[in-house]
């Protein structure tokens, strides 16, 4: 049968028996937009003309890295038995960053299909996102893609996921998002096995916001799923954690273009425009209500987003500054998540210090600042934030080394994270070394499968936001996957390393790590300041030092002029008079002169070796 006899047009706000939400759960490049492509295909909303790769990706960045980072909603028809059902899909990112936004979306639907791919296995992101739809109480239809290619297993890891979730290797169906087999089959099994959405009617109105995006044109663009009674346009609506109230220009469903539509019932996913500007009015996990009928109490399960990395951005050039500020300004009215506050240090001028939820937020804010508004940045190495109580009970927040407080410090917490790592289990020792070294301790180990192992760690945050993940994945030969879940925080012995140019400090330079550690990052950075730092006239020594104690020192060697050159022959103690000669006006020149750090230098020490690279591009 052809993908159009199976179609029929989308109900108009509809009775809740015939509404199917679901979203994808899978990790990165396991092949969760183009099963969506197919989807969209198969089910006829989108026109083979129209039909472009990874459809739901809006942003070149997602298009080009191949992952998704914004929760897409999609309305399809599906027809079974002679009823038309509209199937609401929520496309989820995949990334650990994200998590708070998967969860969301997870709540705004009863299914998921746990999409694994057939000759990888399940991933620990995944494993993480199956857990929340667990607790969630969806209904999961495990599924694996890619059974096309060459070094596909499908009965093995059938077998893996029927382990993980109970049932049999045989229920899980396999398709392959890219020639489109087995699609139609699970289409009909979503309709089939999913329980349809319930919710009184009759209620005050209660929507749950599991996403919201900026239009240049229209604002802010929010996207819901009606829980309880409905929405209608034209009426005024308000967000119950901020107390924000709006008047509904436009409601709809997105199918997948926004279609308007006459109002949202209980269990219809769709979108809202209220012309709002900024986007922290409509805050994911937010619960919509009626304002002339407003519902007792909110859905359960809001928070606000609690950036969990900071790293300072400056533009290599001081004078954008102002398109900086501009950009960061802009880019938070699509990104609720991102918070900043302008700093200024000594040798890199004027910059901000900006808040993310991890790595790979920090990575794509910063290319997206890069290739969206023309700028050059530096970026210092990511940081943790660290709570320090001094001596006398003050309790001081320190997201920057320059903040750290000089008084005696009583104790020191750093935040915590508890880490799970899925490999082959001929990497359990590799890893196990990795996570001790990192201060680690073991949680517990668990097989999968006779060959894979989940192994769970807690770690502190600050161990892990540099290159932890880069060198697990060298350790395990990339099979190694990575996901971790904030986990409070722990005191710790942890110290400010400063660095000293001619016993000036150098706030740029200065690092909060632990006392272990701290030895070994002095002698890195001194002897990195040696060879980036041009020879002066005189001799520099630089210096690492905890307090007062110096803790390791390397020296730049003088510029020696011959002074001897005109001396040939003759007596020694002329010589040795031009030597003594030359000496106290180093002396001298010591005293008054200044050693000038070049920016290039700055650049090295700080950044990492990938901004290193767009630096010298720039």
């Amino acid at each position: 049968m052809s993908p159009m006899a199976r179609t029929a047009p989308v109900p108009a706000a509809t009775d809740p028996a015939i509404i199917r939400n679901f979203c994808i759960i899978a990790h990165i490049d396991h092949g969760k937009s183009t099963l969506a492509d197919r989807m969209l295909q198969s089910t006829g909303v989108v026109q083979a003309r129209d039909m472009k790769a990874q459809y739901l990706d809006r942003m070149d960045i997602e298009r080009e890295r191949g992952i998704t980072i914004k929760s897409q909603a999609v309305r399809m028809p599906w027809e079974v038995d002679g009823v038309s059902y509209a199937l609401n899909m929520i496309d989820t990112p995949g990334h650990v960053d994200f998590t708070y936004e998967v969860s969301r979306s997870l709540a705004a639907c009863e299914g998921a299909i746990l999409l694994v791919d057939a000759a990888q296995g399940i991933e620990a992101q995944t494993l993480a996102n199956l857990y929340l739809a667990m607790e969630n109480n969806l209904t999961i239809i495990p599924v694996l893609n890619k059974i096309d290619l060459p070094a596909a297993q499908p009965e093995k890891y059938a077998a893996e996921l029927a382990n993980l979730i109970g049932g049999d290797p045989e229920d899980v169906l396999r398709v392959s998002g890219k020639t489109g087999v087995g699609v139609e089959a699970l289409l009909d099994k979503i309709v089939r096995d999913l329980p349809a959405p319930t919710g009184d009617p009759d209620a005050p109105a209660r929507a749950m916001i599991f996403d919201s995006v900026y239009d240049t044109y229209r604002g802010v663009v929010t996207y819901v799923r009606v829980v309880d009674g409905m929405l209608h346009p034209r009426e005024r609506i308000q967000m119950m954690s901020t107390r924000a109230s709006h008047e509904l220009l436009e409601i709809g469903v997105s199918s997948p273009e926004p279609t308007p539509s006459k109002g949202l019932g209980v269990g219809e996913v769709g979108y809202l425009i209220t012309g709002v500007k900024d986007v922290r009015q409509s805050k994911v996990g937010d619960t919509v209500t009626n304002l002339a009928k407003p519902a007792a109490k909110s859905l359960p399960g809001y928070a606000d987003a609690k950036p969990m990395v900071f790293s300072g951005l400056y533009p290599l050039d001081g004078a954008d500054y102002p398109v900086l500020r501009d950009a960061l300004e802009k880019l938070m009215l699509n990104d609720a998540a991102l918070v900043y506050e302008p700093e200024t240090s000594a040798a890199l001028g004027f910059g901000f210090r900006v808040g993310f939820l991890g790595l790979l937020h920090l990575e794509i804010t910063r290319e997206r600042l890069e290739r969206e508004y023309n700028l050059a940045l530096i970026s210092t190495a990511p940081n943790v934030e660290y709570e320090v109580t001094l001596e006398d009970k003050k309790v001081v927040q320190v997201t920057n080394p320059s903040e750290y407080p000089t008084g005696k410090v009583a104790e020191v917490r750093e935040p915590m994270v508890s880490a799970t790592i899925l490999a082959p289990n001929e990497f359990v020792g590799a890893i196990m070394e990795l996570c001790q070294a990192r201060r680690g301790v073991l949680g517990g180990m668990d097989y999968l499968s006779e060959d894979r192992v989940e192994i769970r760690y807690r770690l502190p945050l600050a161990e892990i936001v540099f290159d932890f993940f880069d060198i697990l994945k060298s350790k395990t030969r990339g099979y190694g996957s990575l996901d971790w879940k904030a986990d409070g925080d722990q005191a710790a012995d942890l110290v400010k390393v400063d660095i000293m140019l001619q016993g000036e400090q150098v706030d740029a330079f200065s690092a909060i790590t632990h006392r272990d550690k701290a030895y070994a990052y002095g002698v890195m950075m001194t002897g990195k300041l040696r060879e980036l730092i041009p020879r002066q006239q005189f001799e520099v020594p630089i210096q690492a030092a905890i307090g007062s104690r110096i803790i390791a020192r390397e020296s730049i060697r003088a510029i020696r002029k011959d002074v001897l050159a005109k001396c040939y022959g003759g007596d020694i103690s002329r010589k040795r008079k031009l030597l003594e000669k030359q000496k106290e006006g180093k002396k001298r020149m010591k005293m008054v002169g200044t050693v000038e750090v070049p920016q290039e230098a700055f650049i090295a020490a700080l950044t990492t070796d990938d901004s290193k690279d767009k630096a010298k591009k720039k």
